[in-house]
């Protein structure tokens, strides 16, 4: 006679990730978004004054290109800092990230391939980091985005300990 266990068929919840990027993620993002609507800003503008459509057609474009780049640039940095959220434990690597889509990515140590660390020009001018954990899953990295340099580094240090103390296969 075969017998099966007792399955808990309450809600089942994941701890969400602890740790926070760092508080110059705001920064970051802020500036990331304005670099990318200035040119659509100045273009409005522009349009505006040279333009050959009615001035109230100007104005509504202009309006809502400046509205846009003000909710990009001021509210989603904000609200991606209060979702972006990372931990490392002894068997997985734990991600939470997006605004308006959210995504959670939980990497098992044992398909960890590979852990890098990248700096753009913004980063290095806030002494921020990415640390990019790759993996054999066809999803791709996980990204643990906007870390204090000196943090970013303590997490490639630790993950490189864990993932070597836990060879897998990494396939």
């Amino acid at each position: 006679m075969v017998t099966t266990g007792h399955m808990n068929t309450g809600p089942l919840t994941i701890a969400e990730p602890a740790w926070r990027p760092s508080s110059r993620a705001k920064v970051l993002w802020a500036i990331n978004a304005a670099l990318l609507w200035a040119p659509i800003v100045i273009a409005a503008a522009v349009i505006a004054v040279v333009g050959w459509w009615p001035t109230w057609v100007h104005v509504v474009v202009l309006s809502v290109a400046v509205a846009a780049a003000i909710a990009h640039i001021v509210i989603a940095p904000l609200w991606r800092c209060r979702v972006h959220r990372w931990e490392i434990s002894d068997t997985a690597v734990y991600t939470r990230t997006g605004w308006l889509t959210q995504e959670r990515r939980i990497a098992p140590i044992s398909r960890i391939q590979t852990v890098d660390t990248e700096r753009g020009p913004l980063d290095q001018m806030l002494s921020l980091a990415t640390v990019t954990v790759t993996t054999a899953s066809s999803a791709g990295a996980v990204q643990i985005t906007a870390l204090d340099q000196e943090v970013a580094d303590r997490v490639v240090m630790q993950l490189t300990a864990i993932a070597e103390r836990n060879r897998g296969d990494a396939t």
